[in-house]
């Protein structure tokens, strides 16, 4: 049996994963229904695989204690969820409860997790291994949470910039919090 994988990620109106300025985390729309939901989404049982600059961004940012005491919920499940850090140059022990080092080329590994996992794989964020993924056909869904902001002067972190093209059949959607919208894609190469 082959493993679904999702590709999750945050974007502005505008595609950004990030902004700098006075944007906040999720640039300040978060509300109990997307808390709810992403609580949900991690609650159940499957495998992170992170890039490693991914992997390092979350570590960097979940290591202070200020960061662990206002951590959402839905982070601290996730970070305690088995994970792959696919890396060439990280070197162990992670600091990932369940975490493992995959060396050698992404879509190698990915394609091997699919294989080999009994538990769907999610990815959050890392960006340019999930768009050399879709360019292999091993990105199942493609999650978008779409915040409703524009970030043109801040926004940093451009989802798809670089990406092959792809026609998106949407399998899901829903509103959060009166706002922000939740899609979910197949994605399937265009040409």
């Amino acid at each position: 049996m082959t493993a679904t994988y999702t590709f999750d990620v945050f974007s502005s109106l505008d595609g950004f994963g990030t902004a700098t300025g006075d944007w906040t985390g999720y640039w300040g729309k978060q509300g109990p229904e997307l808390l709810n939901h992403r609580l949900s989404q991690y609650e159940r049982e499957q495998r992170m695989v992170f890039g490693a600059n991914t992997y390092r961004a979350f570590v960097q940012l979940l290591g202070s204690d200020e960061e662990q005491a206002a951590r959402d919920p839905w982070v601290t499940k996730m970070i305690n969820l088995p994970a792959t850090v696919v890396s060439n140059t990280l070197q162990g022990p992670l600091e990932w409860a369940d975490g493992t080092i995959a060396t050698g080329d992404a879509v190698d590994v990915v394609a091997r997790l699919k294989q080999e996992s009994d538990v769907p794989l999610r990815s959050h964020g890392s960006l340019s291994m999930n768009r050399a993924l879709m360019a292999a056909g091993l990105v199942d869904f493609v999650q978008v949470s779409l915040f409703p902001v524009i970030t043109g002067r801040n926004g940093q972190d451009p989802i798809f910039r670089g990406a092959e093209d792809f026609d998106l059949e949407l399998v899901d959607t829903r509103t959060l919090d009166g706002r922000t919208q939740e899609l979910v894609y197949r994605p399937t190469r265009h040409g």
